[in-house]
Parts: structure tokens; sequence; C-alpha cells
């Protein structure tokens, strides 16, 4: 019954978007505040009706009712309750349902949230939001239903894909999916406000909180999805240019673009075309990420499709919405009116520099993301694009990139001095080369790109650090007046600062991780002590052992230095035989931002086992920085001139005809 309630829910929630997607257009070309007024209620009931179907499908995964096709293919009564619960998304039916979820719920925070947004907009954007969430909804329902019961019922599940019975996967997807779909809201903005023919400094004051939001969760599930890959995968390696990955990576890159150009466009109405092409594109790739993961064009452990159905539709959608879009971008973005011009030395002109690099950058990884598939598609020869083409061609466009970020916030709007920002940087400058200059001191003979990379990090962290200090004229100012004018300052400075801070500090992890890790691969006896970066790791056995749904050998390790016993590792070798799959569960010693790495093999009869052991010095700093940039966005968000958007107007108007 459960799973019938949950089923009925989505059939409901699909009639209400269809209404959703037409009464309120339908209002503002029609000038009927009553009509255009409906989103608002009809998005909260959508959300409801989508949130008790995921409910229902929880519920069946929780009570293990295998009678479910879902719950038996991804689920078994012995799983912790936790896997049981994560299993709800764990699966290509239950991702897709809680994709929707988060679809409604950000067009339910619209109507909730979206008082400041003039009438008719606000109804365009939720009938343009209902429209994806009715493709999204029919895909559901038609290709991908995840109440699909079985007659009779199973005694017991299939289990879930050992990979993903981890906590990683708790978290991974839902901050993923709501990056994804949060990037909709912006897509829908731009649609609106092409529809109506009106774009302006407060368009671009509405948008940034939501595409900001986005792009928040969106870091966090890309830092999360490494971290679980780095450890869970048992490869030790944090990011493979794997193309499902570098789905992920697209929007981020995307959207990072959008973010900046909106604030030229909220301060100066600039670039106002090419904004609105930034927030179509952005949630484009989002659907692309989709199509990839979904569509069985590729074989990965983070794709879950393989039915060519599937992939028709959604290539469907992407079809509709992307052409549609950009058909109505080219015949409408031409009637704009321009905004304010702006030198080249200027903060303006830094944040085209930063939209340039950024977008040439996501071109490169889309190429050489879809360059592969669409030979193979075409021709029927397969080739490999991996991390050497990426590197080469992603690297000299991050440097410049890198090198001039400091110098952005220190210029002016409208006319900047980029000789005066220079001398503000001297101090970071020589922090950089300081730094370098140690590095390359310290690994004689290691990479010689190396002590560049840590110093120009440390050029962006000092630089970041630099522009607060500016802000409140410390060192310039009496500390009394430079402590007021520091606590006066904006939210959004401190935010801003604080993300660029974190890119540096990223970058400093993955030089270190890339040129400074220590490997050694063995076999391994019992008695055995290997040494590594001035550990000794002593081998004591194999221990076997029983869990809820698997079993397990795993090997204890002692990690000493200088002769004293700084901890234990147990790596391990899982078997699941509802399943059929083993996995290999690597284990963390962690000293400092530092970590050493131990996977194991398959153990031999005579009690001695393979290993791969790392020595990986500040690896920890690259979801360390990630984690502070999210930390920067949400800073800004904090802001209050982004948490109220465009003041409210002081009386209601009618609906003005769409242009």
């Amino acid at each position: 019954m459960i799973a019938e309630i949950g089923h009925y829910a989505l059939v409901l929630a699909l009639l209400l978007a269809f209404i959703q997607g037409v009464l309120p257009i339908a209002g503002v070309r029609l000038r009927d505040n009553a009509l255009a007024g409906t989103g608002e209620p009809l998005a909260i009931a959508q959300f409801c009706f989508v949130a008790l179907s995921f409910a229902a499908l929880t519920a069946c995964y929780v009570t293990s009712d295998f009678s479910v096709f879902n719950v038996f293919q991804n689920s078994h009564s012995a799983m912790p309750l936790l896997y049981k619960f994560t299993s709800v998304w764990g699966n290509h039916e239950g991702s897709m349902l809680l994709w929707v979820l988060i679809l409604a719920f950000f067009g339910a925070l619209v109507a909730l949230f979206g008082g400041n947004l003039p009438a008719a907009l606000r109804a365009s954007v939720l009938g343009v939001q209902a429209w994806i969430a009715i493709s999204f909804l029919l895909f559901v329902l038609l290709t991908s239903n995840p109440f699909v019961r079985l007659a009779p019922a199973p005694f017991e599940g299939r289990d879930l894909n050992p990979l993903l019975q981890d906590i990683g996967l708790a978290l991974h997807p839902p901050f993923l999916y709501l990056g994804y779909v949060g990037f909709s809201i912006a897509f829908a903005f731009a649609v609106a406000a092409l529809i109506e023919g009106r774009i302006d400094a407060a368009w671009a004051r509405w948008v940034r909180p939501w595409t900001l939001a986005a792009w928040i969760f969106l870091t966090l599930g890309i830092a999360l999805g490494s971290y679980w890959a780095y450890y869970e995968l048992g490869w030790g390696g944090w990011w493979f240019w794997d193309p499902v990955e570098n789905a992920s990576f697209l929007p981020w890159l995307s959207g990072t673009a959008l973010l900046h150009s909106a604030v030229v466009m909220e301060k100066r109405e600039a670039l106002k075309v090419w904004t609105i092409l930034l927030a179509i594109l952005t949630f484009s790739l989002s659907l692309v990420g989709t199509f990839l993961v979904r569509s069985g064009v590729l074989t990965s452990v983070h794709a879950f499709a393989t039915d060519p159905a599937r992939g028709v539709f959604i290539l469907t959608i992407l079809i509709v919405f992307i052409g549609g879009a950009l058909a109505l971008y080219a015949w409408r973005a031409p009637l704009l009116r321009q905004g304010g011009v702006f030198a080249p030395i200027s903060r303006e002109g830094a944040l085209v520099f930063n939209n340039l690099f950024l977008t040439v950058a996501c071109a490169t990884v889309f190429i050489g993301t879809l360059y592969p598939l669409a030979l193979e598609a075409l021709t029927g020869d397969k080739i490999s694009v991996g991390a050497p083409f990426f590197n080469a061609t992603f690297i000299p466009l991050a440097l410049p990139l890198l090198f001039a970020m400091p110098f952005g916030p220190l210029l002016a709007w409208k006319r900047g001095d980029l000789y005066g920002a220079a001398q503000r940087l001297i101090a970071a400058f020589a922090i950089a080369i300081l730094v370098g200059a140690a590095t390359a001191a310290l690994t004689k003979g290691g990479a010689i790109l190396a002590p560049f990379a840590i110093g120009l990090a440390v050029f962006v962290m000092a630089g970041a650090l630099t522009d607060v200090v500016e802000r409140a004229q410390l060192f310039r100012q009496p500390w009394p007046v430079a402590w007021r004018r520091l606590v006066g300052l904006p939210r959004s400075a401190f935010g801003t600062a604080l993300a660029h801070f974190a890119l540096g500090v990223t970058l400093i992890g993955i030089v270190c991780e890339s040129y400074f890790t220590a490997e050694r691969i063995s076999t391994i006896r019992p008695g055995d002590t290997v040494a590594i970066s001035g550990y000794e790791i002593s081998f004591d056995g194999l221990v076997a052992r029983q869990g809820p749904n698997y079993r397990e050998v795993s090997g204890k390790l002692i990690v000493r230095r200088n002769g004293d016993v700084v901890g234990m590792l147990t790596p391990g070798k899982r078997t699941f035989p509802a399943r059929g799959n083993s996995t290999s569960e690597a284990a963390l010693l962690t000293r400092g931002f530092s970590q050493i790495y131990v996977s194991l093999g398959d153990p031999n009869p005579d009690g001695s086992a393979a290993m791969r052991i790392y020595h990986k010095p500040m690896v920890l700093l690259i979801w360390l920085g990630a984690l502070l940039m999210a930390g920067g966005g949400l800073l800004s968000l904090s802001d209050r001139r982004l948490r109220v958007g465009a003041p409210k107007p002081a009386k209601k108007t009618a609906l003005q005809p769409a242009q």
C-alpha cells in the first residue's frame, strides 16, 4: 500500500506541475493577478506530493519491502539502517526521484521566499520551473518508476552495490544534486527574463543568492565525492578526470563564471547578454551530466542506468530545454539594452578576464570528455582521453587565472590602477617568492614546477588577505579606526576573501599530493617491516571477521616513527555474498594534514598479502580548501544585501505585459 501511495503521489505532482506550467504564465500574458498568483501554492503543493512519494520509497527500504522491485535490487535485510536509508538514492530510479524532490524543493523555496520579486517575473520563473519538473516527472513515471511491484515477493534482496555501502554516499549525492538542480533556478530566471525582455541590475541581485547557494552545494558535493573515491576505491587518487567526475566539474566552472559575471551586472549593469547565456549554459551542463550518468553511454562506478530508452528520453529533454532556451536567447538577446562601459583595467575587466579563462577551461574539459563518445558514435573507433590531455590543456589556463586573482579585488570599478594594485601586492609577492624558494631548497632534485606552484598558491592566499587588510586600512590607520573598519566590512567581502584563500589552500594540497607522494607496493609477510617517509610499518598478520552482510579479511599494521608507536592501520578486503562482489577498504592514518594510506590486495595462503602503501603529504588540504570555499560562499550568502534581494515595492502594481 505504501508503494502505491508513493506512485500516485508522483502522478498528482505531475498534474500539479502541468497546471503550474500553464496558469502563471497565462496570467502574465493576460495581466491577470489571480492566475499569475497560482504559481506559489501550486509549487508548494507539488513539493509536498513529491516529498510524500520520496518518504514512501524510504519507508519501503527501511522496512525491507522486497515486493518492490527497486528495493529487492538494491537492499538487504541485514544491511545497517544507515545504508538502507542511503540505498534510496543508491540506484538509478531512487536517485532520479531525489533529483525531482530537490527540483520541487527549489520551486517551493522561490514560492515561499520570492516575495521581493516582481509578480510577473516570479510567475514566469515558477512556470519555467514547472516545465522542467514535468519533464523529469514524466521520465521517472514512464521509464524509471521506483514503485514497480514483484509477485511473488522474494524472501531476501540482492543487496546494495558494495562500493556504495559507505557513509560518503549518505552525503555526496544529495549535495551534488542540490548543486545540479539549484542551477535550474538561474536557468528559470534567465528564460523568464528573456520572455519579459527586461533584464537589469535588480535581476542580477535576485538571481545571485540562488546561484551562490547552488554553487556552495555543488562545491561540497564534488569534494565529498572526491574524498569518497579516494578512500573507498582503494587506488589512492583523489581525481581521475573520469567523464562522470568531469560532468560535475563542468557546471562548477560555468557556475563560478556566472557568479562573477552577475557581480558585474549588478554593480554596473554590464555583461547582461553574457550573464544570461551563462545562466542557460550552467544548467545545460547539469543536464549534460545527467545524460552521461543516466543514459548508459558510460561505464563508470558513478553511472547507474544502462537502458537505451532512458538515454533517448533524457536526450529529448536536453534538446527541448537547451535548444529551446538557446533559440529564445538568439531571438531576444539582441534586443536587450546594453549596460555601462568600463576600462579594460578595472574590476569589471578583471572579472571579464576571469570569465574568459573559466569558460575556455570549461570548453576544454567539455571537449575532452565528449569527443571520445562522439567519435565512437560516428565512426565506431574507441579512444581514451585521460589525465595527460586534461593536465596539458587545463593547467596552462588555470595558471594565469590564479596569478591574476589577487589583482581583481584591488582594482576600482570602471577604471582601475594596475600599478597601484601591484604595489599593494608587493608583500604577498615577496612571501610567495620566499615560500617557493624554501620549497625548492627542501625538495632539492624534485620537480621544478612544484615550488613555483606552491609559491603561486601562497600568492593567491596572501593576496586574499591583502584585500581585507586594504579594505580595513590596517597598518595605515590607528588600530581602533582600523578595527572599526574591519568589523564594518560586509560579510560578502570576507566571504570572497575566504573563498579565494581557500583556492590557494587546495592548490597546495594538490601540488604536495601530486609531486611529493611516496609509494611502496610489495607483498608483506607477518613480521615484515616497511619503511616509508620516516615511518616504519610492521605487519602483524591477517584477521577474519563477519560483518552484518559481508565477510572481511583485514590486515593489522603497527605504524612507528623513531621507534615510537603512532598508530595502527587495518586495511581490509570485504566480500558480499548476496551481491557476489568484493571491495577494498583502505586504511588511513592522519598526521597533521598528511596521511599514511594502505590498501590491501588479495591475501595469500601463507598469510602474506600484497599491499599498496602511500605517504601523502598535505593531502587533506585538498578537501579542507573545498570546505573553506563553501564556507566563503555561505559567509557571502549570509550578507543581508544578498538575502533581502531587491527592495520590495511600496505597493502592489498591476502585471506588465510581456514584451
